[in-house]
């Protein structure tokens, strides 16, 4: 098991060098998460080592049962895959790095609902661009007026490409587009180091019957994987 497939529990995603602190209990106070389309909108030793039956499932990695968790030597700290963001942390590991005594009363404060948007495909980014379109700051705007109402913990951006084009170039890609958004996000105000910014190319299509030989029509038809999710975490201001 690779460095890079594993990250050990207790800190924020982080970006380039910039490790964030996270509250878990906070975390789970709060998720929004915005999958807004662009052409739409460790330390530490494992206790044991892995065998063929274990495998990554969720956010965690798992025993072939898929229900215990791999824990460290103290068994107080989870293993993590490479998809795990602060945004899908698991209660039952995660939570135990927060835990508070059990004769304090805790008031979570209302969360805020998850919120899914969607915008004409093409309102974004055209084909090719990272320049982001008047649609795409409209939107931008309007979850910039939110984040003001809430502390901040993370802002995660990750920008995907549609499978067209060279690998390489679609990961440089997805990463230019992330950046425009963080960029265009600081620009209204939300804070520059607790975003988070990340490009997959093509990885995780939402696409699965775009086989048109036509290419105007591929290109039309593939416009939902050229998008912007962005996940929040934090918890109203009082």
């Amino acid at each position: 098991m690779g460095r890079s497939a594993i990250r050990r529990c207790g800190h924020a995603a982080s970006t380039k060098g910039m490790l964030l602190p996270l509250s878990i209990e906070k975390a789970r106070a709060l998720r929004i998460v915005v999958p807004i389309a662009i052409a739409v909108l460790s330390g530490g030793t494992p206790a044991y080592a892995a065998s063929p039956q274990q495998q990554a499932t969720g956010n965690n990695w798992r025993d072939g049962s898929g229900t215990a968790i791999w824990k460290n030597g103290t068994n107080k700290l989870c293993w993590r895959d490479a998809e795990w963001t602060p945004a899908t942390a698991d209660t039952r590991c995660d939570g135990l790095l927060d835990v508070a005594p059990e004769h304090a009363e805790r008031v979570p404060p209302p969360p805020i609902g998850a919120e899914q948007p969607r915008i004409q495909a093409d309102a974004w980014f055209d084909l090719g661009k990272s320049m982001l379109k008047p649609l795409g700051r409209q939107r931008l705007d309007e979850l910039a007026e939110k984040l003001s109402a809430v502390n901040l913990e993370v802002v995660v951006v990750t920008g995907f490409t549609d499978r067209l084009g060279r690998i390489a170039y679609n990961d440089e890609l997805s990463l230019r587009r992330a950046l425009v958004v963080k960029t265009y996000l600081v620009s209204k105000g939300v804070p520059v180091e607790r975003i988070y910014t990340e490009g997959k190319g093509t990885r995780n299509p939402v696409t699965a019957r775009c086989n048109e030989k036509n290419r105007v029509k591929l290109i039309a038809c593939l416009a939902p994987d050229r998008r912007v999710e962005i996940e929040v975490l934090g918890t109203f201001k009082r």
